[in-house]
């Protein structure tokens, strides 16, 4: 009988993820019941960080961790922009402490625990038109974390972009563009193809001109392109509205 009561303390202590909250669904996934929880949590076999959040005794919440809570909760969570450059390797100004950019697909509010164990910004701006899906070219950051998602570096460059006079300097950013020789031209193009933000791709323009680096060759002529179809687009919408 004993063995029995102790089941879900050993499902805990041998499928709970080290440095990763827990919500109540995924503690019943790994066998433990409402009422055990209350038990482990008296018992101090768990932590309660917040409302279904929970922590194995002496365990302290990794950045990953927390990243793989949150993407149970916000749709399309990922780590993009600067942040995830700096994961690819573009290096860029560090501020004391690493703050994660985070962007998703919809409004959260974070619990307060987040953020005594993780400096982050969050945002729900979508660059993108619907035609292409929102998770093109986000990727796990590896195999033992496969729900935290991370922009591939040409995503997150136009990410990165966006942010510009929104608490992004665009001499950083010209500092980090230089930064990118190995840039896929034709992964780029894609993304360009669908961004709806004329900001972003006059400021991709700006950057490549200024660059000088190879995957910019004839990607000013593509972004003028699409530049000057939007602006058309743009015009022609305003003049069908102001029709009598």
């Amino acid at each position: 009988m004993a063995k029995m009561r102790n089941k879900p303390l050993h499902n805990l202590m041998a499928q709970a993820p080290r440095g990763q909250p827990m919500d109540t669904q995924m503690l019943r996934e790994i066998g433990v019941s409402e009422r055990s929880l209350s038990h482990m949590v008296s018992e101090a076999w768990l932590e309660q960080l917040g409302r279904s959040a929970y922590l194995l005794r002496g365990d302290k919440p990794t950045r990953d961790g927390i990243l793989a809570f949150l993407s149970r909760r916000i749709k399309g969570l990922h780590v993009g922009g600067k942040t995830a450059l700096d994961w690819h390797g573009a290096p860029h100004n560090i501020a004391f402490g690493e703050n994660v950019m985070l962007w998703g697909q919809s409004s959260y509010r974070f619990p307060e625990w987040v953020g005594k164990y993780l400096t982050y910004t969050y945002q729900t701006t979508n660059l993108f038109d619907n035609s292409l899906p929102y998770d093109q070219g986000l990727k796990p950051t590896s195999e033992e974390n496969p729900s935290v998602l991370v922009s591939v570096p040409e995503r997150a460059f136009l990410e990165l972009v966006s942010d510009v006079g929104k608490g992004q300097t665009l001499e950083e950013v010209k500092n980090i563009t230089v930064t990118m020789p190995s840039l896929r031209p034709a992964v780029l193009r894609n993304f360009l193809d669908h961004c709806t933000r004329l900001k972003v791709l006059k400021l991709v323009k700006t950057l490549g001109e200024e660059s000088g680096l190879a995957w910019t060759h004839n990607l000013n002529e593509h972004v003028q392109l699409r530049v000057k179809a939007k602006q058309a687009a743009r015009k022609l919408i305003a003049s069908v509205i102001q029709r009598p």
